[in-house]
C-alpha cells in the first residue's frame, strides 16, 4: 500500500471523528419513537399524576420510546375527539376509551386488534391473564387491552347506619332493604333533609347506574352482538319504576336528577348514607370520609349483577408499524400485574387479572382496604356494560329515558317505549 493510500485514510477517518464529535448527542443516537397517548380526564389532579408516573417508568425502561399524554375530557368527550382525529389524519397512536365504543371504533376503521400484533407465546399468555369479564372478543378477536376497569357497587356509612338503629356491618341484601334502611336512614330538620337514605346518580350516565339495577332483575340491555338493544322489557320498566319510586314514593332519595360528579362529595359530606357509584370511586372515598364505611355489591331482586365498565387501551389503525410495536410494549408493560396492582392501590379501579392480586402489593393493600375485594368478587355475576354500533346515540337515549323517569317528565314505560323505537331505528342497518 502507498503512503498516499495510508495518509489518505488516515485523514479521512480522522475527518469522521470530528464531524461525529461536532454532532449533538441526540444526532449521534436514534431518535425515539414518538406516541401520543389520549386519556379521559381533565387536566391535573392525582390520577393524571399516577398516569404520568406510570409512563415515566416505563420510559426508562425503554428510552427509545417517547410517550406524550394528551387529557381529553370525560369518555364521551374522548372517543369524539379521539374519532375527529383520526377522520382528520392526526389521531394519536393509543387511546384510554370506554369498553363501550369498540363497535363505534371498529365501524370507522379507527383501531387495530392488538390480539392481532401478537404472535408469541408469552404474548398469547398475556391475553388470556385477564379476567373474562374484562374481556370483549368480536370476530374472535381482542380488539383492546382492561386498563381503568370498573363495576357499579354500593357504599355505605357505617356510622350513619349505626346512629339509625341499623347494624354498621349489615347492608341492605335486596330492593326491598334499600328501601326499609332508607327510611330508617332519612334525617330531617324541620322541612329539610339533612341526610337521605340513598343516593343513585341518573345523569350524565344515568344508563350505566340504571344497567346495574336492571341486571339485578335478570335483564341485559343490548344482543351482545351490538346491533340490538333490549330497552323496552317488563324486567326494564319495574326497574326504572323502582329507581323513580325511591324518591316519588318513598322518598328517601331527592326528588330529580342526581349528578354523578356529586355524589361522591355528598357520601362523604354525610348528606347520603347511601350511595351506588363506580368502585373507581374508593380512592377518592378512603382518602377523605371522616368515617367507617363498606362496599358491597348491587341489592338484588331476582339475582346478583352489575355491568362493568370503565376503559380499555386502544392502538390506533393510523401509526405505523414501528408506533404500534411501541404501544404494544407499553400496553404489556403498564397491564403487567405489578403495574396493574399499583394503578388499583392509587386509583380504585379493579385490577384487572388475578395475578396482579397474587402480588405482595396487592396482598397488603387487601387486607388494609377489603372493601377492594368486593369488585373482584362481583365479576362472577357482571355482565359487559352496554355497547352497540352508534354508541354514543343509544346511550343517550337510555340515559334520557332515565332522566325522564326519575324527573316525572315520562312514565318508565313510555320512556323506554321511545328509547326502544328510536334505537331500533339507529341501528336497523346493522341488523
Amino acid at each position: 500500500m502507498s503512503l498516499f493510500t495510508r495518509k489518505s485514510r488516515r485523514d479521512g477517518a480522522t475527518a469522521l471523528v470530528w464531524l461525529l464529535l461536532s454532532l449533538p448527542p441526540a444526532a449521534m443516537a436514534a431518535d425515539p419513537v414518538q406516541l401520543q397517548m389520549y386519556y379521559p380526564i381533565a387536566v391535573g389532579g392525582k390520577v393524571s399524576h399516577t398516569v404520568e408516573e406510570l409512563v415515566n417508568d416505563f420510559e426508562k425502561t425503554r428510552p427509545d420510546i417517547h410517550i406524550q399524554p394528551v387529557y381529553t375530557g370525560d369518555y364521551a368527550t374522548t372517543v369524539t375527539k379521539a374519532l375527529t382525529a383520526f377522520r382528520g389524519g392526526n389521531a394519536p397512536q393509543m387511546a384510554v376509551i370506554g369498553d363501550i365504543e369498540v363497535y363505534s371504533l371498529m365501524d370507522a376503521g379507527a383501531i387495530t386488534p392488538v390480539s392481532d400484533l401478537v404472535d408469541d407465546e408469552a404474548g398469547k399468555a398475556w391475553l388470556d391473564g385477564f379476567y373474562p369479564a374484562f374481556i370483549r372478543k368480536i370476530d374472535n378477536k381482542i380488539w383492546s387491552i382492561p386498563f381503568q376497569r370498573s363495576t357499579v357497587v354500593l357504599y355505605w356509612n357505617k356510622q350513619a347506619f349505626q346512629a339509625a338503629g341499623l347494624d354498621g356491618d349489615t347492608p341492605p341484601a335486596d330492593w326491598r332493604e334499600v328501601v326499609d334502611f332508607g327510611r330508617k336512614l332519612v334525617i330531617r330538620n324541620g322541612g329539610e333533609v339533612r341526610q337521605w337514605g340513598i343516593e343513585i346518580p341518573s345523569t350524565p350516565n344515568g344508563y350505566w347506574t340504571f344497567q346495574g339495577i336492571a341486571a339485578t332483575n335478570g335483564s341485559r340491555l343490548d344482543n351482545g352482538k351490538g346491533t340490538a338493544v333490549n330497552f323496552n322489557t317488563p324486567a326494564n320498566v319495574e326497574a326504572l319504576t323502582w329507581l323513580s319510586d325511591l324518591a316519588w314514593k318513598h322518598e328517601i332519595s331527592p326528588k330529580g336528577a342526581i349528578a354523578w360528579s356529586t355524589t361522591p362529595q355528598d357520601f362523604i359530606d354525610g348528606k347520603t348514607a347511601m350511595m351506588v357509584t363506580t368502585t373507581g370511586n374508593l380512592a377518592t372515598v378512603r382518602d377523605n370520609a371522616k368515617f367507617p364505611f363498606g362496599i358491597a355489591m348491587l341489592p338484588q331482586k331476582t339475582q346478583r349483577g352489575s355491568p362493568t365498565g370503565g376503559g380499555n387501551l386502544y392502538l390506533f389503525s393510523s401509526a405505523t408499524p414501528p408506533q404500534q410495536q411501541a404501544a404494544l410494549a407499553f400496553m404489556r408493560w403498564v397491564s403487567a400485574p405489578e403495574q396493574a396492582a399499583r394503578w388499583s392501590i392509587a386509583t380504585g379501579y379493579v385490577a384487572t387479572s388475578p395475578a396482579a392480586w397474587q402480588t405482595p402489593a396487592m396482598k397488603e393493600y387487601a387486607v388494609k382496604v377489603p372493601q377492594a375485594l368486593v369488585a373482584r368478587e362481583q365479576l362472577q355475576f357482571s355482565q359487559p356494560e352496554l355497547s352497540t354500533y352508534n354508541s354514543v346515540q343509544i346511550q343517550d337515549l337510555m340515559n334520557r329515558a332515565v332522566e325522564a323517569a326519575v324527573t316525572h317528565g315520562k312514565t318508565p314505560g313510555l320512556g323506554l317505549a321511545a328509547a326502544q323505537q328510536q334505537a331500533d331505528r339507529l341501528l336497523k342497518r346493522y341488523q
